[in-house]
This record gives C-alpha cells, sequence and structure tokens, in this order.
C-alpha cells in the first residue's frame, strides 16, 4: 500500500478529534444527522497556515502546478465573474452559508453561492468511468461517526480558493466531516491532484449550525447579457 504524508494546513480553530459527543443529532439509523444551515470560515487561501514537520512552508507543488499558480492572473479572466460554477473545494471555502439535507441514502449539499448543489450517494462506488463535471463526483461511507466523502471526476476548470490554487482533471478529494456537538462538526478536506502536487495536503476548518429559522437567501449571479444590454431582447 502506498503511504502518503500530509501537509496539514489550518484555517480557523484548531482540528482535534474528539470521542463522540452525547448531544450529536443523530438520524434514525443511530448516525449524526448533519441536516440544517450551516456558516464556515472563509477560506479565500488553502495555503494560510500551512505547517509541515520543517514548519511553515508553500503548498507542495509540482513544476507544473508552480508555474500555473504564478501565471494565474485573475484580471485576465476569472471563471466565477462569467457565472461558472465555483467548483466543490472553492465552494465550501466561499463566504456563504450551505445547507445540508440527509437521508440513509444521501447527503446532499446546498451551496447559497449561486443555488448550486452536490448530491453525495452513501454506500455507493465511483462509476468505472465517471463524466468530468464542475463538482466532480461523490460518494460517501461511514467510518464510526464520521461521514468520508471521495470525490473523483473533475472537469479541471474550476479554482481551488479565491487566489487561484489551480487542480487538474486528475484532482481527487477526500473531505471527512465529524461531529463535535450538537451545532459543530469538524471539516476536513484532502487534496490529491499529482499534475499539481508532489503529495497530498490537508485543510481542515470548524462548521456552525446556524440559528433555528435561518435559511438560504437567493443569490442570482448574471453575467453581462449582450442581449439585454443591446436592446435585442426588450
Amino acid at each position: 500500500m502506498k503511504i502518503f504524508a500530509c501537509f496539514v494546513l489550518m484555517a480557523g480553530a484548531v482540528f482535534a478529534q474528539t470521542a463522540p459527543a452525547t448531544d450529536v443529532p443523530r438520524m434514525a439509523n443511530g448516525k449524526p444527522d448533519f441536516q440544517g444551515v450551516w456558516q464556515h470560515p472563509y477560506v479565500p487561501d488553502m495555503s494560510k497556515d500551512a505547517r509541515d514537520q520543517k514548519g511553515a512552508g508553500p503548498l507542495p507543488y509540482t513544476a507544473f502546478g508552480e508555474n500555473d499558480f504564478k501565471t494565474y492572473d485573475v484580471s485576465v479572466f476569472d471563471y466565477t465573474g462569467h457565472c461558472l460554477p465555483f467548483g466543490m473545494v472553492r465552494s465550501h471555502n466561499a463566504p456563504y452559508p450551505i445547507q445540508i439535507m440527509q437521508n440513509d441514502k444521501y447527503l446532499a449539499f446546498l451551496f447559497e453561492q449561486s443555488q448550486w448543489f452536490n448530491i453525495v450517494p452513501i454506500g455507493k462506488e465511483h462509476p468505472a468511468d465517471p463524466d468530468p463535471t464542475w463538482f466532480g463526483n461523490s460518494v460517501a461511507k461511514w467510518d464510526g461517526d464520521t461521514l468520508v466523502i471521495d470525490s473523483i471526476g473533475f472537469n479541471g476548470k474550476t479554482r481551488l480558493d479565491t487566489i487561484g490554487h489551480g487542480h487538474s482533471d486528475q484532482l481527487h478529494v477526500i473531505q471527512k466531516l465529524s461531529p463535535k456537538d450538537a451545532t459543530h462538526f469538524n471539516y476536513e478536506v484532502t487534496v490529491d491532484d499529482p499534475k499539481m502536487y508532489s503529495k497530498p495536503w490537508t485543510n481542515t476548518r470548524v462548521y456552525t449550525r446556524m440559528k433555528p429559522g435561518d435559511e438560504l437567501i437567493e443569490y442570482s449571479c448574471e453575467e453581462n447579457n449582450k442581449d439585454y444590454t443591446s436592446g435585442h431582447i426588450k
């Protein structure tokens, strides 16, 4: 078995794996119930507070990945400015609430950002040859009280965060949701992309349940539509 060393990148509170809390809401099957509307830290730069055994350091770029990041110029083209999908990782890094819907077979992330969604089957396997998409192909399994989400099949057209850390269509993402108590869960995301990075690296943060009655609001991204501005459509 090939074993990878990981960078651990801390965003927000320090991540600590703890014993299962007794006040965690649970589904009828006994698994943690993550349903609700959640706020989370805005993470515009996933390399912030990078740590390895030698202390602070940059992301473990390949030569290709380093050049991709150094030559990225948001002023030339920012796909999000054209209302294209953020992609799965950047949607979790954006500063907007996320609603989680859940049953025994599925977990779904509903992103306030542009009202996108990501549906995750629980207990299934990836298709043999998934069609490349903006949010990838995600499946999940339980590891005790931790829900482990495995995602592949990305189209390589998005960025990981606001400042533009890149990824390719070889991106493999593992997310772990671990309940802390009734109103918090630990979120851990590991990025594995051999074209961009020489080894996997991990970023962690804490999600906080919003108060009862808080709901997602409508978010409409409207690219400059010349049919309207040029008078083609009245």
